[in-house]
């Protein structure tokens, strides 16, 4: 059965879609089989892959909302996972859900008959804890937490851990649970970076993962030419702080 795990934080520009779409692909090159689902109405890790989301007919949206099923809408990529790819429309979707039965859960009874064809599912989340979010959460086995080393890198957060406390305590994801915190942008020659890591190592204990992925150029640009890290600058430290976070992820899932 596949490991789900959501990749959120309600604050944006954190790093989200770089880590889902990056550890999705490292994860493929250490031999797993995975899926990524962008579940992001500004659609970037589908973007980031080289998919015009405009030109996106039939998305997560349409899974969502009950038009198909998600092994309708799955395409692979060149790094040899899949995606479930997003377009615009999705932002329509937590408006036409509101009065459906039973719509925290139109995800995980999506995904429900494709977990025993992958090892892992990574699902890239809007930032937001709206019903896109809920549904990715109840879809889950655990959570991974960007964080950018930056001053208020914890604020907002603590509504994120009560949301996943609400979601265990209400019934529709009793095992939910943090896979771990993951600092990116850091850059070590600036105190700030490590005085932030000081601050989230003294939140969250034993929750932060031990690789860092650091401030670089690369990353950044990978995303405008379509590809992974590991296609765009294999050498780069980006592309090896990846590798390292995916045989880290590995290591904790067993």
């Amino acid at each position: 059965m596949a490991r789900v795990i959501a990749i959120t934080n309600q604050k944006g520009g954190v790093g989200k879609t770089t880590t889902s779409i990056n550890l999705a692909a490292c994860l493929v090159e250490a031999g797993q089989r995975v899926l990524l689902v962008d579940m992001d109405s500004q659609a970037n890790s589908t973007s980031g892959l080289g998919i015009d989301k405009n030109a996106v007919e039939t998305s997560i949206y349409h899974v969502l909302i009950g038009e198909a099923n998600l092994q309708e809408i799955i395409r692979p990529i060149a790094v040899d996972f899949d995606l479930a790819p997003s377009n615009p429309h999705l932002i329509g979707a937590e408006v036409e859900l509101i009065q459906t039965l039973a719509r925290e859960q139109r995800l995980k009874n999506a995904l429900q008959p494709l977990r025993e064809a992958y090892d892992f599912i990574i699902i890239d989340c809007p930032p937001s804890l709206g019903l896109l979010t809920i549904n990715s959460l109840t879809a889950s086995d655990k959570v991974l937490i960007p964080i950018q080393s930056e001053y208020y890198a914890l604020e907002g957060l603590q509504q994120l851990l009560n949301t996943i406390e609400l979601l265990k305590r209400s019934g529709l994801n009793s095992t939910l649970d943090i896979e771990g915190v993951l600092i990116t942008m850091y850059d070590q020659r600036l105190n700030l970076s490590k005085q932030v890591m000081e601050e989230v190592e003294s939140f969250f204990k034993d929750k932060i993962y031990k690789t860092v992925i650091p401030r670089n150029v690369r990353l950044s640009e990978s995303p405008s030419f379509g590809q992974t890290i590991i296609e765009y600058a294999p050498d780069s430290s980006g592309a090896q702080s990846y590798q390292q976070l995916a045989k880290e992820v590995l290591s904790r899932e067993g």
